[in-house]
């Protein structure tokens, strides 16, 4: 499939998520397509052969999509979706995703578990017939029966008042409450086997148990793991503090009588993320300290006894953070994925014993980054989603007995699009001897005597590196066009050790913004690149940087800002963490690195874009830009309003611009600002804003 046309573009399936069965035989991901309007996506779940001979083949198909695949261990699929059940009862009108099971023999899926609060995140214990799952149960319900009352007339009565008793209110693009989290077990063994109804016979359903009746909001945006005898249930845990501040704290919770123990609490790091080693002795689970203005957080993985213990840090000498952990069926490592250089290999660690030193080893060599990461039961195996700017998600397998290795692309479900152009890297050497690398996608035929206008953009985060193909944002879709997109890794970026984010933390305007500026430097002395047509843009952090690029430098024809940060006094207490925020940077530090600051140096145009339902960078950043960019920028809005400035606001979008239609207006409405100001193509030539807009 063509990436060049956006219409085909949206339309382009997307591959996400993997599970693999316990016998290590079926391989099954998510497919992601649009829905008969176009106008928005559903997942399918398709098995993959893992021996990557046959063809994939759908398993499931709805107008509701489905998720959360995850096998029993005698082979059953279990996934989640709010498609209608054909056994419901007449004058049912809601579906909240209910869990449904497909059995092994290829027998019609059917609801094993439904509730009016939903389900998901279904978690199935390895040796034994326990599934746990999550669900909201509103504040002040008792039970199930009083749950369903309370979400009845509240949509009767239509009423969506929520009142807070702490804080976070709001996460990313939602409210927080009424209801919140609970995690429910269920024995599978009554839903699967051999035996089934005779016709007329009810199908029988699960029994759930609530195993966390008084959470609140404790299991907000929380991972929970069971150990594999499924007696225990291992979550990170919320831990509210003095002046609107949390941790995030580990907990145990006996499965038979629903005690629960803390695990692991530590003022100095949040804990999360667990997963209980195959011999039910170990949990290790994500941790980050908490940073300061000064202070770069350490990040990375722990590990500690599920009988209760001292955590320590696995592969503590290692200038990584790992992410992501998998344990080797013997419980004697790990497979983790960690940001390096650009890329994010999939890496082994061997826990060491009796003293001695984890060893981490490079499993992948492959120039591409890993996600969903499983291990087969004989450990001589593993599957995953592998990515690159050379190509979007799909299933491959990766050879443990000899490494490092290349991955073996199985037969996706999904076709590979063309790509309208080739891939180099780029970087150079800045002035405190740091190294600063870059992709730098060319479109077909840039060379000297065609070179191409170049477009920086800058990555969000700030904690994070371009290293993966992301839907959301494609540099191919600009190549297209006949830009060449440079895509830098500067200070802050995750990959290059701590000391790299170190550098930039707490100024951001200084270290990455002389980092972008230098390997942009370099990227314009490249032979297929034109150095007097540039532009810059980014989302985000990297909308923040756009921001002070553009109050710092003339440099560029234009510059393109979403979700980005503007006022930093403003945004710090308006979003979704602020409490985060109060680590990032003193008052004083925020004000020095503010890039309202400077609008009246800004004369470059500028295309600003922002959604109404963004929580993380809330739109009173973009509003507030906007206004000041007409009011006060060196290019202000003339007597009768007209600037060369631009807005796109999204009344429904939040911190991404998700819904394919839209990204369709986003993406044409950035070509059209680029090309009249880096291309200067003006009147008869002018490149048309969507018509769509009105």
């Amino acid at each position: 499939m063509r990436i060049a046309e956006l219409e085909e573009y949206v339309g382009i399936p997307r591959v996400g998520g993997l599970a693999l069965s316990p016998d290590g035989e079926r391989v099954v991901v998510g497919v992601s397509t649009l829905d008969a309007k176009k106008t928005a996506y559903v997942t399918a779940l398709w098995e993959v052969d893992p021996a990557g001979e046959k063809p994939a083949r759908r398993l499931t198909r709805s107008a509701k999509s489905e998720g959360g695949a995850a096998f029993t261990r005698t082979g059953d699929l279990l996934f989640t979706s709010a498609r209608p059940d054909p056994a419901a009862k007449d004058g049912d009108d809601e579906n909240p995703p209910a869990l449904w099971l497909l059995p092994r023999d290829g027998a019609e899926a059917r609801v094993v578990a439904a509730r009016k609060g939903g389900l998901g995140g279904p978690v199935v214990a390895t040796d034994a017939d326990v599934v746990l799952l999550s669900g909201d149960v509103l504040v002040h319900a008792a039970d199930e029966e009083q749950d369903e009352k309370l979400r009845k007339d509240r949509k009767e009565k239509k009423v969506g008042a929520i009142l807070h008793e702490g804080y976070p209110v709001r996460f990313w693009d939602h409210d927080l409450g009424p209801g919140f989290p609970r995690l429910f077990t269920a024995d599978v063994s009554a839903v699967v086997g051999d035996e089934a109804p005779l016709a007329g016979e009810e199908d029988p359903r699960l029994t759930l148990t609530d195993r966390t009746p008084q959470a609140g909001p404790a299991l907000v945006e929380q991972h929970a793991a069971i150990s594999p005898d499924g007696s225990t249930i291992v979550t990170g845990w919320n831990r509210p503090r003095a002046r609107g501040d949390q941790r995030s704290a580990l907990v145990a919770i006996d499965v038979a009588t629903g005690e629960r123990r803390t695990l692991v609490e530590d003022d100095a790091f949040d804990a999360f993320g667990p997963e209980v080693s195959p011999d039910g002795r170990w949990v290790v689970f994500g941790y980050e300290t908490i940073s300061s203005p000064h202070e770069a957080p350490h990040a990375g993985l722990r590990l500690v006894p599920l009988a209760g213990g001292e955590s320590r840090v696995v592969a503590a000498g290692w200038d990584r953070w790992p992410g992501s952990p998998v344990w080797l069926p013997d419980s004697s490592g790990l497979l983790v994925v960690a940001d390096d250089d650009g890329r994010a290999p999939v890496f082994r660690v061997d826990l060491g014993t009796d003293g001695a030193p984890d060893v981490v080893t490079r499993v992948t060599s492959d120039d591409a980054a890993f996600t969903d990461v499983r291990v087969a039961p004989d450990g001589r195996t593993a599957y995953a989603l592998r990515s690159s700017y050379l190509a979007p998600a799909h299933p491959v397998r990766i050879d443990l007995t000899s490494v490092p290795t290349q991955a073996v692309a199985l037969r996706s479900p999904a076709p590979t699009p063309e790509l309208p152009g080739r891939l180099e890297e780029v970087g150079t050497t800045v002035e405190d001897g740091r190294r600063v690398r870059a992709w730098l996608a060319l479109p077909e035929g840039a060379d000297a005597e065609h070179p191409a206008p170049l477009v920086l953009w800058i990555h969000g985060g700030p904690l994070s590196s371009w290293n993966a193909w992301s839907w959301r944002w494609n540099p191919w879709l600009l190549v297209a066009r006949g830009y060449a997109v440079l895509l830098p890794d500067p200070a802050l970026s995750t990959g290059y050790g701590r000391d790299f984010v170190q550098v930039g933390w707490g100024a951001w305007g200084q270290a990455p913004f002389t980092d972008l500026m230098a390997v942009t430097d370099v990227a314009e002395q490249h032979a297929a690149v034109d150095a007097t047509r540039t532009a810059a843009m980014g989302g985000s952090f990297g909308g923040y940087m756009a921001n002070w690029v553009a109050g710092h430098t003339d440099r560029f024809k234009a510059i393109v800002t979403h979700a980005s940060l503007w006022a930093l006094d403003q945004f710090g207490p308006t979003t979704d963490a602020a409490f985060y925020w109060q680590r990032e940077m003193t008052e004083q530090m925020a004000l020095e690195a503010s890039p309202h600051r400077f609008v009246a140096d800004i004369r470059t145009p500028m295309l600003v874009i922002h959604g109404d339902r963004d929580y993380r960078v809330p739109i009173g950043e973009g509003l507030r830009l906007w206004y000041e960019l007409l009011a006060k920028s060196g290019l202000p809005a003339d007597d009768e309003g007209r600037s060369p400035h631009r807005f796109l606001y999204f009344p429904d979008e939040n911190h991404w611009v998700l819904q394919p239609q839209h990204a369709i207006v986003w993406y044409r409405t950035v070509e059209a600002f680029l090309a009249e100001h880096v291309l200067a193509r003006t009147g008869d030539d002018a490149v048309a804003y969507p018509e769509v807009l009105g």
